[in-house]
């Protein structure tokens, strides 16, 4: 089990990993921040909010009954991954990794990992 902080921590350890926070889809307020970088990141938590919510809203007239793994935006230097946590459905994880020092796939897994020991 890993509160905010040590989550955030754990999510910088990851290769290329420039910077990473909780977000609260109903505010689009960030429950925490590490890093960032070149990105600011209550700029993207708010605009990132959105994209979550659309894809949601998407989701419902779609009338799938799924969820959301993640969301991946590729940029050409950088991965902007959003996974919405698996505890709690409206808060969700923002992670930015570095295309040439960072491996998707395995930052996939460790986010999914790091939500899963995730409690708030």
């Amino acid at each position: 089990m890993a509160n905010v902080k040590e989550s955030l921590a754990r999510i910088l350890e990851v290769d290329g990993a420039l910077g990473a926070c909780i977000v609260d889809s109903d505010s689009g307020m960030m429950l925490g921040a590490e890093g960032g970088g070149p990105v600011n990141l209550e700029i993207a938590a708010a605009g990132n909010t959105e994209v979550v919510r659309a894809k949601r809203k998407t989701m419902a007239a779609l009338e799938l009954s799924d969820e959301i793994e993640d969301i991946l935006i590729t940029l050409g230097d950088q991965y902007h991954i959003i996974r919405p946590t698996q505890g709690n459905r409206a808060l969700f994880i923002y992670a930015v990794i570095d295309r040439k020092r960072g491996n998707l796939a395995l930052a996939r897994h460790k986010l999914a990992a790091i939500d899963a020991e995730l409690v708030i």
